[in-house]
């Protein structure tokens, strides 16, 4: 037979490497920054791009899609090539998605901190990256299927299913979740087609399965190719791989209504989220079984070899995580865990220890074979382990207590029926020893980071320039389409890249179907409210304001039917009051208090003094200050015309003449508002010395109700009061 010889692509394996690298430290850089924010809340007072609420999403952003992601595509590009014994389809397609990738990310970068952003968890990239990440996506996934047509080994191994997998339901998950209308073709401004309940179902079914999609399967893909690799040893049980997929695909995908537990999300869809959740634990343990009962007879190499150590410490935090994650979708556990700093821990643990240490350890293990040589220095790969593990350590264990803490302390009662700890900020202020061991830990994880820096630097120095490596194989011989005598159904299937695309594709399809359809169709699991109105073009305008500014990061809309709650929020949510909510802004995380029944709870001036010096107004706040909303410049209402015209096509009921006339009722509501701010004296005399500060500069002087402010206050003040039951004369 004759043999065929053809280099494999290093190359843009190593371009991948370095972007990881490098990403990885500006990701977890961000993060620490961000967990400092927590114990010194205004310490880039004033500048808006620093700010706490623009800079989690780029901190999510960085991690999960250019550290996680980059790290996904080198491993991918190495093992896939491997595996497959043929060079990737196309070098233009390979450097077009690197290139392309790293665009998005840069995008990113830049938008997030000025305030471009959906408020979707995880998809906050507004609508002309979103295009462009479909794009790119696809072109990955062409590169992928063209190599897998012109592979020279017949059977596709299974970290090739989980690549398959990742690349169907990315792209289904990202387009649905995406979908948008844009306010003009100018403007990086749009609105989700969907509100309310039905906005929050496709997020979370989307925000569920990108942490399963993208932070999950591809990496249970390397997992099947390092792991034996480092350990030279076959993967324990192929019958078990074949189990942990399938099934894992199709159970995964039912699973994310589990985030809006308690929420006004119709019931069905909560219990069925809740079931499938606990069913998953199953094929989640199966593949960590998989993955570390391949280290059978490897042990003694554990102790002694960086590169495993990694691995074994990455699958039992994948272990850890997939088995808390059920648990937390039991409702029981739900109640006291959800908007509190357990979700925080449990969430760290997945990203820190299984995304984290499974890509370290591939890139000890990658580099040195790529440039020929060995490692710089293992003792550093060793002391990075060890400074890392502590690292996770030391940030998700004060969580946890922290998480706990909260959750007792919000739902504690004195005997005679008040709220216990009936301020909020007396819940914050007992966790703050958690917050600062949480920075520890992150700094800690971060010098790990920067030694892996130094010691792949001083290996890449020391040994060959990475190049494409020679390799050959004979060209792969037809036979039958269909299946030969005695062969079974899933070896022909491993055979068959389009066939298992397709079959993996329905596999997660279902699951969506079944619980999107209806919630989107039947209107009797949205019963609408005749109370409640669209918001007024300031309050509109305010509320944009609301997202552009992240408050959704720390603040829940989403009142719970428990005493607790109703006692210290108010009446509980209902599905009826978000139909116009585009998009939904329930909330993950109460870092503060919920904000759905705040609309008039207190006064303008509170407000006004409140986001300017929140520790004026709420003595031992850690919310920083939004002095920017205050500068002497006008809101920018040129596109509210637009805007509403964007909601009138996706059913808000606003009038032609509502529209006609926007800019006018902007006027008219803001001015009411001034005019409130003038009550107090002291807004007066700061108003009086601002004018002259302004003449002595030459500046125009802008009155205070075309300020920022003054949209975020009337949004604010309108939360909740479409439905408050007016007390009886």
């Amino acid at each position: 037979m004759e043999m065929q010889q053809f280099y494999y692509d290093n190359k843009i394996v190593k371009k991948f490497i370095y972007a990881t690298i490098l990403f990885g430290v500006v990701g977890m850089l961000v993060g620490l920054t961000l967990a400092i924010f927590y114990l010194f809340p205004n310490l880039t007072d004033g500048i808006s791009w620093l700010s706490y609420g623009r800079l989690r999403p780029l901190h999510t952003n960085a991690v999960i899609f250019a550290f996680v992601g980059n790290a996904f595509f080198a491993g991918m590009y190495y093992s896939m090539q491997r595996l497959l014994k043929a060079r990737m389809f196309s070098d233009f397609l390979s450097n077009l998605h690197f290139w392309g990738w790293q665009l998005i990310i840069v995008a990113a970068a830049i938008s997030l901190p000025l305030g471009y952003s959906t408020s979707k968890e995880y998809a906050e990239l507004e609508w002309p990256i979103d295009i462009a990440i479909t794009i790119i996506w696809v072109v990955m996934g062409i590169n992928m299927i063209g190599t897998m047509i012109k592979r020279r080994e017949r059977h596709l191994y299974v970290a090739i299913w989980f690549y398959l997998a990742t690349f169907v339901t990315v792209a289904v998950l990202h387009i649905f979740n995406s979908l948008e209308i844009p306010v003009s073709w100018f403007s990086m401004k749009s609105y989700s087609v969907y509100a309310g309940v039905q906005d929050a179902l496709v997020q979370w079914w989307y925000g569920h399965n990108a942490v399963a999609f993208f932070l999950t399967t591809p990496f249970l893909g390397l997992m099947y190719y390092f792991v034996p690799k480092a350990a030279n040893r076959p993967v324990y049980s192929y019958r078990l791989s074949i189990v942990h997929f399938w099934s894992l695909i199709f159970i995964y995908i039912w699973a994310g209504p589990h985030h809006l537990l308690y929420s006004a999300l119709p019931t069905w869809a909560q219990n069925l989220g809740v079931v499938f959740s606990i069913m998953l634990i199953a094929p989640s343990w199966g593949g960590m079984i998989n993955g570390l009962l391949t280290l059978r007879g490897a042990w003694d190499k554990v102790r002694v070899e960086p590169v495993l150590k990694f691995f074994v410490v990455a699958i039992t935090g994948y272990g850890m995580a997939t088995f808390e994650g059920p648990m937390l979708s039991l409702k029981n556990v739900n109640a006291i865990a959800h908007f509190t700093d357990w979700i925080i821990a449990h969430v760290h643990v997945g990203a820190l220890a299984w995304n984290g240490f499974m890509a370290f350890g591939m890139i000890y293990w990658l580099v040195p074979r790529m440039s020929k040589g060995p490692l710089f220095s293992t003792k550093l790969a060793n002391f990075h382990f060890w400074i890392g593990t502590l690292g996770i350590i030391l940030y998700t264990l004060p969580m946890y207590v922290a998480g706990f803490l909260q959750a007792s302390m919000w739902k504690q009662f004195n005997p005679d029926g008040t709220l216990t700890y009936g301020n909020f900020l007396e819940t914050v202020t007992q966790i703050m020893p958690m917050y600062w061991m949480r920075a520890i830990g992150g700094t800690l994880y971060l010098i790990g980071m920067l030694v892996l820096v130094y010691n792949i630097t001083q290996t890449i120095r020391a040994n060959e320039t990475i190049e494409d490596e020679l390799a050959e194989a004979p060209e792969l011989q037809k036979i039958s389409s269909g299946r030969v005598k005695g062969e079974k159904f899933h070896p022909w299937l491993e055979r068959k890249p389009i066939q298992l695309t397709i079959l993996a594709t329905i596999a997660i399809l279902i699951g969506g179907v079944i619980q999107i359809v209806p919630t989107i169709m039947v209107k009797s699991n949205i019963p609408t409210i005749a109370s409640v109105k669209p918001y007024t073009p300031l309050e509109l305008e305010g509320r944009d304001l609301y997202i552009r500014e992240g408050c959704v990061g720390c603040h829940s809309q989403m009142v719970r039917p428990f005493r607790s709650e109703v006692e210290r929020y108010g009446p509980q949510s209902k599905a009826g009051e978000f139909v116009y909510d585009h998009p939904f802004l329930w909330g993950s995380k109460r870092t503060g208090p919920d904000l759905l029944r705040v609309g008039g709870k207190y006064n303008d001036n509170w407000h006004f003094n409140h986001m300017w010096s929140p520790q004026s107004t709420s003595s031992g706040s850690i919310m920083p200050g939004y002095k920017w909303l205050f500068d002497n410049k006008a809101l920018d209402i040129s596109d509210i015309e637009g805007k509403m015209k964007v909601m009138q096509t996706l059913g808000v009921p606003y009038t032609d003449a509502e529209v006609a006339n926007a800019k006018n009722a902007i006027k008219i509501q803001s001015q009411k508002i001034e005019d409130n701010l003038h009550s107090d004296p002291d807004f007066v005399k700061s108003y009086e010395n601002s004018k002259k500060k302004a003449e002595a500069k030459g500046e125009t002087f802008v009155p205070m109700h075309q300020r920022e402010i003054v949209a975020l206050i009337a949004y604010i003040q309108r939360l909740g009061t479409d439905i408050k039951v007016k007390d009886k004369k």
